[in-house]
């Protein structure tokens, strides 16, 4: 079953942040996480995961930062910030209200006036 890919794009910033919650990631371990965890609806590849990484740190939601083992590859994480929360739990509870509507409306929502 195919997804609508403008909501998919839309969606991906707050997966993104949600993902950044629990911990700080790179660029790759977001591509795989956010696969796994929505069993490959959203495969995001490089070329759209990075502009939507730098939006959101334009908008102060995350922080970058270099870092990784002594010896091995030097890889960019992304930190989510104070100002990141609070947005995803803005971006959560709209979420939840576009949901609960759109529900509505398919399984024959609910008839006011």
């Amino acid at each position: 079953m195919g997804s609508d890919k403008q909501m998919a794009f839309g969606s991906a910033g707050m997966l993104l942040l949600k993902l950044l919650e629990q911990s700080d990631l790179y660029g790759y371990q977001m591509i795989e996480e956010l696969a796994r965890r929505s069993d490959h609806t959203f495969d995001l590849k490089a070329g759209t995961l990075y502009p939507l990484l730098h939006s959101l740190e334009e908008q102060g939601y995350v922080q970058s930062y270099d870092g990784g083992a002594q010896g091995k590859r030097v890889r960019r994480f992304y930190h989510l910030t104070v100002s990141g929360r609070r947005a995803l739990t803005q971006k959560e509870q709209e979420w939840e209200a576009y949901t609960r509507a759109v529900n509505q409306v398919l399984k024959g929502g609910t008839c006011h006036g």
